[in-house]
C-alpha cells in the first residue's frame, strides 16, 4: 500500500509539473495582448461619397447611411425641440463645404452605432496635396463645436481637449460669438 501511495504521489507531482510548464509555455499569448496604434486610417480605396450633411456633426453617405461624428458637438440647426443655437449655421455650413459631394475616409472607435441607428465615426477629408483633414479635430480647434466624449469612444480625448483649449483661447468661432 506504502508502494501505491508513493507512486500515486510521484504521479500527482508530474501531472502538476507537465500542467504549470504547459500553462506557462502559453503566458505571453495570454497576458501580453497584441497591441496596434493608427494615428491616421489607411487608404484603402477612394474612400466613401458625402451626399448630405445634415447638420454641424452629421452626414449622410452613399447607402443613405447617417454618420454622426465622435468626439465632437456642434450647435443644434435641427433638433425640433430646440431653437436653432449659437453658431450652429456657421457649423453647418463649414462641414456642408468641407465635405458635401466629396469622398472621405471613416475610422470608427469602439462603438459601431447610436441609439439612432447612426454610425459613430471619425471622418478624414483626403486633401489634394496628399494630406488628410482631420474633420472632428478641425471643427473643434476652429470653433465649430466643443468636445464630447462618450466612453468607451475616447480615442482622441486628449487631443480634442487641447484643440478646444487652444479655441477658447484664441477666442475662433463660437468662444467668441456665443459667450
Amino acid at each position: 500500500m506504502f508502494q501505491n501511495t508513493k507512486l500515486l504521489i510521484i504521479f500527482t507531482i508530474a501531472i502538476l509539473v507537465l500542467g504549470l510548464l504547459f500553462l506557462f509555455s502559453f503566458r505571453g499569448d495570454i497576458i501580453e495582448p497584441v497591441t496596434t496604434e493608427v494615428s491616421k486610417p489607411e487608404i484603402t480605396s477612394s474612400g466613401i461619397l458625402v451626399t448630405k450633411v445634415i447638420d454641424g456633426d452629421t452626414i449622410e453617405i452613399e447607402g443613405e447611411k447617417r454618420v454622426r461624428l465622435l468626439g465632437v458637438d456642434t450647435p443644434e440647426t435641427k433638433d425640433p425641440r430646440k431653437p436653432v443655437q449659437c453658431f450652429g449655421k456657421e457649423a453647418s455650413n463649414k462641414i456642408k463645404e468641407l465635405l458635401e459631394g466629396k469622398r472621405v475616409i471613416l475610422e470608427k472607435d469602439i462603438t459601431d452605432q447610436d441609439k439612432y441607428g447612426r454610425l459613430l465615426r471619425f471622418v478624414y477629408l483626403p486633401l489634394e496635396d496628399g494630406t488628410m483633414l482631420f474633420v472632428n479635430d478641425y471643427l473643434i480647434r476652429e470653433g465649430y463645436g466643443q468636445v464630447l466624449t462618450i466612453p468607451p469612444d475616447v480615442k482622441f480625448t486628449d487631443q480634442f481637449l487641447e484643440a478646444q483649449k487652444q479655441a477658447r483661447m484664441e477666442k475662433k468661432g463660437l468662444w467668441e460669438k456665443c459667450l
